[in-house]
C-alpha cells in the first residue's frame, strides 16, 4: 500500500513530466501485460470530469493499472462514484482520492446558465447533473459579483464535491481517521497543463 502523501507527490511529479512533453505513451506489449495480470494496484482514485480534453493519466503523467478513474460531467458526486470509491479503497488499500475538476467546465457553465436563465428544452436528464452542481454556486449568482464567476463556480464544485465525499459515506469517513485516506481536490487547467491541488 502507497501511502496517501506518496501517492500524491507521485501525481505533482507525473504533472510536472506532463507539462514538460515528458509524458508516457500507451504500448501495447504494456496494456496486454497489465490486463493479462490478476490483480490491479492503483496508488490513487480519481473522479474527474468526461470532458474529452482531460484524461487523468495523461495529466498525471501515469501509466496503465496506476490510476482508479470515475469519471462524470461535472466531476459530481452521487452514490454510483461513492461506491466505486469506496471499492477502490476497500479492495485496493488505495488510500488517495483525487477530485479533478477543470477550466472551462461544460457541467458547470450549463449549471450556471440553467440558474441565470432557466431552459424548458434541455434534456431532463441533465438536471440530475444540474441539481449536484448548484448548491455549490447558487450562493455565487446571489452575490452579484461576476468577476471570474465560471473560475470561482469551477472551484467551489470540486470543493463541494470533496466535501460531498469527507461526509457522506461512512466507510470513507473510517478509513479516512483510521487507515490515512486523503481525499483532496484539484482542478487542471486546460490552457497550461497544470494541476493545482486545493489542499
Amino acid at each position: 500500500m502507497i501511502p496517501a502523501e506518496e501517492a500524491l507527490q507521485r501525481l505533482k511529479t507525473g504533472n510536472e513530466r506532463f507539462r514538460s512533453g515528458e509524458g508516457y505513451h500507451i504500448e501495447t506489449d504494456a496494456l496486454l501485460k497489465s490486463n493479462a495480470e490478476k490483480n490491479q494496484t492503483p496508488f490513487a482514485i480519481v473522479l474527474g470530469c468526461s470532458d474529452s480534453r482531460v484524461p487523468a493519466e495523461i495529466v498525471f503523467g501515469q501509466g496503465i493499472g496506476d490510476l482508479f478513474v470515475i469519471r462524470v460531467a461535472g466531476n459530481i458526486v452521487a452514490p454510483s462514484q461513492i461506491a466505486s470509491i469506496e471499492f477502490a479503497a476497500e479492495k485496493f488499500s488505495t488510500r488517495l482520492v483525487v477530485v479533478l475538476g477543470h477550466s472551462q467546465c461544460g457541467a458547470v457553465e450549463a449549471t450556471l446558465e440553467q440558474l441565470e436563465k432557466p431552459l424548458e428544452s434541455r434534456s431532463p436528464h441533465l438536471y440530475s447533473i444540474v441539481d449536484r452542481i448548484r448548491p455549490s454556486v447558487e450562493n455565487l449568482l446571489n452575490s452579484g459579483n461576476d468577476e471570474n464567476l465560471m473560475e470561482r463556480a469551477v472551484r467551489s464544485n470540486i470543493e463541494a464535491s470533496v466535501k460531498n465525499l469527507r461526509l457522506g459515506s461512512d466507510i470513507l469517513k473510517t478509513l479516512i481517521s483510521d487507515e490515512g485516506l486523503l481525499i483532496v481536490g484539484a482542478e487542471y487547467c486546460l490552457e497550461s497543463g497544470l494541476v493545482d491541488f486545493l489542499d
